[in-house]
């Protein structure tokens, strides 16, 4: 469970999240907003790239804001970026290598690698080069770093964007393992409004850094405000 409270950032004279307040607590949960409205930020007040202003976040009751990025890694945190962090250079197995280095006790890191590949269906590239992969093997790539270990929660920014209907229903079958078969939570910033409705039964819409909406996923959607504002419809 995430517990967010009066959360501020403040980068000069903007604030892009704006005083918020909400509590996500689904296995699988969504954010969405138009453009600007902080989704981004937040996750990156999470990961710990960006420091707030003011407010606190717990994840499971603990303070998150007090540790550092390792240190929220190696409580379980893991996050996936909308643009790839794939290393050209390395292997599959070697850039989740590069994480369970880590999080994970040596005796245990290729057990866990080999698990993180098995769970993505990408043992069978496992000693291909990261320059090699296509968009959909890379994507997995990313989602199989957020694997390793024990995740206790999983930070996906945008991981569907630029899959085809296939591909994007392959991931998103994977990703809704997670909760049941790893134990963690998701937190899900997509755009594809059908891809939210179909994987969160939760979903928090933020507008100008602010709560728009928090709740189940269907009612969030049929709200006339969030049509208004993220939807476009009048």
């Amino acid at each position: 469970m995430i517990a967010i409270e009066n959360l501020v950032v403040q980068f000069g004279g903007v604030r892009p999240i704006d005083n918020l307040t909400a509590t996500i607590s689904a296995p699988v949960s969504g954010l969405i907003g138009p453009n600007g409205a902080g989704k981004t930020t937040l996750l990156n007040v999470l990961s710990g790239f960006v420091s707030p202003a003011a407010g606190r976040v717990a994840v499971d009751g603990r303070d998150l804001l007090a540790l550092h990025p390792l240190g929220r890694v190696k409580s379980g945190l893991r996050r996936s970026f909308q643009t790839e962090q794939v290393v050209e250079d390395l292997t599959v197995a070697g850039n989740l290598f590069a994480i369970a280095d880590h999080v994970v006790a040596p005796s245990e890191r290729a057990a866990a690698v080999d698990a993180a590949l098995a769970f993505t269906n990408l043992r069978s590239a496992a000693h291909t080069l990261g320059r090699a992969l296509n968009l959909f093997q890379r994507r997995l790539v990313e989602l199989s770093k957020c694997l390793i270990g024990q995740p206790r929660l999983v930070l996906l920014d945008e991981p569907a964007a630029g899959l085809t209907n296939e591909e994007s229903t392959t991931l998103r079958e994977m990703i809704l393992r997670i909760p049941g078969e790893l134990g963690a939570q998701v937190l899900l910033i997509d755009h594809d409004v059908e891809l939210i409705r179909s994987m969160c039964t939760e979903t928090l819409v933020l507008d100008y850094g602010r709560m728009l909406a928090l709740g189940p996923t269907e009612e969030v959607l049929a709200s006339p405000d969030v049509r208004r504002a993220y939807l476009g419809e009048f």
